[in-house]
């Protein structure tokens, strides 16, 4: 199972970025898909995550209203667009394969992006 992220960058309070997660299509047909992010002195945290058999889609009460988790299967790719990003969204975002949508747990994860939200 390969996932790799990118997309990440320095935005202003109040910006927008989104994310890609470049995997296969067999992950995307047998694997939940699911954001996470690691800030330093921080627990990790589950952001989104799209299950693979009905399309159901998580959020974290944290990003809910301001995330946006979506997938195209012909580049075999899932996104997640932030917007009305904050300060405390700082982190390291991974995509990776959450052995149950909604928990901080994974079996499979791909390197990570940066994404820094300061003025």
């Amino acid at each position: 199972v390969q996932l790799q992220a990118s997309g990440g960058g320095l935005v202003q309070p109040g910006g927008s970025l989104r994310l890609s997660c470049a995997t296969s299509r067999y992950t995307l047909d047998y694997y939940s898909i699911g954001w996470f992010r690691q800030a330093p002195g921080k627990e990790r945290e589950g952001v989104s995550c799209m299950g693979s058999s009905d399309g159901s889609i998580f959020y974290a009460e944290s990003v809910r209203g301001r995330f946006t988790t979506s997938r195209d299967n012909a580049k075999n790719t899932v996104y997640l667009q932030m917007n009305n990003l904050k300060p405390e969204d700082t982190a390291t975002y991974f995509c990776a394969t959450p052995i149950v949508c909604g928990g901080d747990e994974y079996e499979h994860r791909g390197q990570g992006t940066l994404v820094t939200v300061s003025s």
